[in-house]
């Protein structure tokens, strides 16, 4: 598949409607209008890759609602250079997303199949997470803790703890959290044993699932 003249122009449609429901951040807009989300979908689909919806990919996952990419990507509040560790690699968009802001990412993903798939994706596209791991997310990476911003791409019931201890002081996660619907949680780090949690809208995840797979 090739990006075309028809498809920046779909993707910019789809920057000005993300921006329309309230998206400001610049850096955010920018890489919706950049990367070619449907080369992250199975060719048949391509015609859905730039509707504001998710779609179901590999392993029984989804590939997130360009807006909920958007959302959770502006939450972060991230700047260039910072070390984030995601949680659900997925198809790659949200990593792709970013990687385009510059950040240095280390993301896990627990779906063997897609793993690999992916993983075959980003050297295709050439798209470099600093370290990419087949793995559980509820454990996060220690070795290389800790991390400016944490985001978890799948619906946790409650916060993982280990995830908590790997957030640098003054650092952010945003996850969502609830079992049916999940709110979204923007966690900062204020002291080894403070932390500020602020809610946010309810969304829709696939389930972030701990040991089994």
């Amino acid at each position: 598949m090739k990006d075309t003249f028809k498809h920046r122009g779909m993707r910019n449609k789809l920057a000005d409607l993300v921006e329309a429901k309230g998206i400001r951040d610049k850096k955010v807009l920018e890489a919706i209008r950049t990367i070619p989300r449907h080369l992250f979908m199975d060719s048949s689909f391509e015609d859905h890759a730039y509707q504001d919806k998710p779609f179901p990919i590999a392993a029984d996952q989804t590939i997130s609602q360009p807006y909920t990419v958007a959302y959770q990507t502006e939450l972060l509040d991230l700047e260039p250079g910072q070390k984030v560790l995601e949680i659900g690699t997925g198809s790659g968009y949200q990593t792709a997303v970013l990687l385009h802001i510059k950040a240095k990412v280390y993301t896990v993903e627990r779906q063997l199949e897609l793993y690999k798939k992916t993983t075959i994706f980003f050297r295709k596209m050439g798209y470099r997470p600093k370290k990419f791991v087949f793995g559980d997310g509820y454990k996060g990476l220690p070795e290389h803790a800790p991390f400016d911003r944490i985001i978890v791409t799948a619906g946790a019931p409650e916060v993982p703890k280990k995830l908590l201890s790997q957030l640098k002081v003054g650092g952010k996660m945003v996850i969502p959290v609830g079992t049916e619907d999940q709110v979204m949680m923007r966690i900062t780090r204020k002291s080894d044993t403070e932390f500020e949690r602020e809610a946010f809208g309810s969304f829709r995840f696939v389930p972030l699932l701990e040991d089994k797979n």
